[in-house]
């Protein structure tokens, strides 16, 4: 219901930085910025409509002319029907009305009343009390305002990650649309960070693994902190989730985190505590996993919403469930060997081959050449093989059938799994495939969005597909990790990005130019392949690149101003004899 809000402003003076107490002991601090609107319409007689441009978590400060009085009605809204804040808005998408009082020139926080579904502790995390209630909202309808509204008079108090830097990080490329969806994500992430840790959208805003892995890697490819990671990883060891591949999610945040800072001694803090996410205790003789009924019907997820499975039948032995415990042991053979316990590192390793061993001979399908679902079921769903493909499971030989297959299947998942079928396809040479994914002409890809005017990622394609769906969800925002680390094609291959491999995957692109943020400074790539292939590449001081440039048809070796520089084939790549330090431009002759 609405409700009158007279809040001075000076009482809000101190709502910049907090520490929110339903999240870790210390948390990434948040604050709130001013923006204007963008534009100010009249939209009936007596009746204003702001825009913001964006979406974003916050709410309002009025400032109204000298001896403005009188009561006005706000309807904060994401969406818009008929040129109005949609009323009725389908889903999760916001929309509520607020009344206020205006008294003089004093200025007044407009903001809405509390959710229950997401402002109610201890599952919810808080925002402090002192901002007010905040929801996301793109559009203000004010009515009642006495003359005319400007864009001094409306201001909006957007909250984000305090040390956000919107130029740490950069995407061009030669597809208008691919850079659109690039903002898209990179904004997401930003808007997202309004609670201090990741949550999963406005509907509970709670975090959950899954989403706050994707939203890590994100974060570490469009900005510098690392505190929010952490915090949000830390609340997660003490506050799991139901799904069972959720909990290898927690082994997958501690690599990246390790691999990205390379600070041992938070990971030395947390390894024990990391076995339990194994779920060693469900492993079979042969050392695959296995469900009981109540597993296989609460637990086992594959992906969310149920819809989005490609029809995948649960059995006992889950191939998905499986290929993450597999890829999970791999990980954690590495932290093991990263915090001294080599022997347990080893020991992790026997289970991955005892297990690896089985998968492959229970599982995959060599008449058709897929990954069934399980044990006891010839039903093969494209979430069987996309994720052994991504997580490197499929051997060799059979790579080049599993990714025609995925390919020629399409976006038949959620944009969770969407994540993990692009990361196998670009790291198996299918970038071509992978980016005609993100930007095809349906409503399965990020183009669907872009087109539908939305500012934050949504969490499933479209409300059809989930009719709860929320737009402020940043697992849906994958390409703003996926963009970097493959078609810039930065990435770390040791802890703290000491060494990277840099190996730009061009796809029909003809060129590409970006930034990647990294804790010893950007990296700088820009290619083209208008005349051969050229790329310039910036590193930072103490980094060095092991570096493979796409052999291009009829490309004899690489060279750097004119001189040969020792390199050999190795697949479609040119591969560099010698790391590269500093700034290089090489081309490919």
């Amino acid at each position: 219901m609405p409700r009158s809000v007279r809040i001075r402003q000076a009482a809000l003076v101190a709502a910049c930085l907090f520490v929110s107490a339903a999240a870790a002991a210390v948390a990434a601090p948040v604050r709130l910025v001013d923006q204007a609107p963008v534009r100010i319409d009249a939209v009936a007689p007596g009746v204003a409509l702001a825009d913001f441009g964006r979406a974003a978590f916050g709410n309002l400060r009025i400032v109204p002319p000298a001896g403005a009085r009188g009561e006005i009605t706000v309807h904060f809204g994401e969406a818009l029907a008929g040129g109005r804040v949609n009323r009725q808005p389908p889903g999760s998408v916001r929309y509520a009305p607020v009344r206020a009082v205006l008294d003089g020139r004093a200025s007044i926080i407009v903001a809405p009343p509390p959710d229950a579904r997401n402002t109610r502790p201890p599952s919810a995390i808080l925002t402090p009390p002192e901002w007010g209630v905040v929801l996301p909202f793109r559009w203000v309808e004010i009515e009642g305002w006495p003359g005319e509204i400007r864009a001094g008079h409306i201001v909006r108090r957007a909250a984000f990650a305090a040390a956000w830097d919107d130029g740490a990080a950069s995407f061009r490329s030669s597809d208008g649309l691919l850079d659109r969806i690039w903002e898209l994500c990179r904004y997401s992430i930003k808007a997202t960070t309004f609670a201090g840790v990741y949550v999963d959208g406005d509907r509970e805003r709670i975090p959950y693994e899954a989403d706050a892995y994707i939203s890590q890697i994100s974060h570490y490819a469009t900005d510098r902190d690392v505190q929010m990671a952490r915090d949000t990883f830390d609340r997660l060891m003490r506050h799991p989730t139901w799904p069972t591949e959720w909990a290898f999610h927690m082994v997958f945040m501690a690599h990246a985190e390790w691999m990205h800072t390379g600070d041992l001694a938070w990971l030395r803090e947390r390894y024990e505590a990391l076995k339990s996410k194994l779920l060693l205790d469900r492993a079979r003789a042969d050392g695959l996993l296995a469900s009981s009924e109540a597993q296989r019907t609460r637990g086992d997820i594959v992906d969310w919403p149920a819809g989005e499975r490609d029809g995948f039948v649960f059995t006992p032995v889950n191939t998905v469930v499986n290929a993450f415990h597999l890829r999970s042991l791999a990980l954690m053979a590495e932290l093991a060997d990263a915090v001294g316990r080599t022997s347990e590192a080893e020991g992790y390793r026997q289970r991955a081959r005892t297990a690896r061993t089985a998968f492959q001979r229970l599982l995959f399908d060599r008449s058709r050449l897929v990954y069934r679902d399980g044990e006891g079921t010839d039903h093969a769903s494209l979430h069987a093989s996309l994720f052994p493909l991504a997580f490197g499971l499929v051997p060799s030989e059979h790579v080049p059938p599993v990714v025609a297959r995925l390919s020629a299947k399409g976006m038949a998942c959620s944009v969770y799994a969407a994540q993990y079928l692009l990361e196998g396809l670009f790291e198996h040479d299918a970038a071509e495939q992978a980016l005609a994914l993100m930007t095809a002409q349906h409503d399965r890809s990020w183009r669907h969005m872009v087109d539908s005017g939305a500012t934050i990622t949504w969490e499933a394609w479209d409300q059809k597909y989930k009719p709860n769906l929320d737009w402020n969800h940043a697992w849906g925002a994958a390409p703003a990790n996926l963009l970097p680390r493959f078609v810039l094609g930065a990435q770390p291959l040791a802890p703290g990005w000491l060494r990277v491999r840099v190996r730009p995957r061009a796809g029909s692109l003809s060129h590409a130019a970006g930034t990647i943020p990294t804790p010893r400074g950007p990296i700088r790539i820009e290619w083209s392949r208008e005349t051969g292939f050229r790329m310039r590449l910036d590193l930072p001081p103490g980094m060095s690149a092991r570096v493979d440039l796409p052999a291009e048809a009829g490309s004899r070796g690489v060279y750097c101003r004119s001189t040969p520089v020792r390199a050999e084939r190795v697949g479609a790549y040119w591969r560099l004899a010698e790391d590269v330090r500093g700034s290089v431009v090489l081309d490919v002759r």
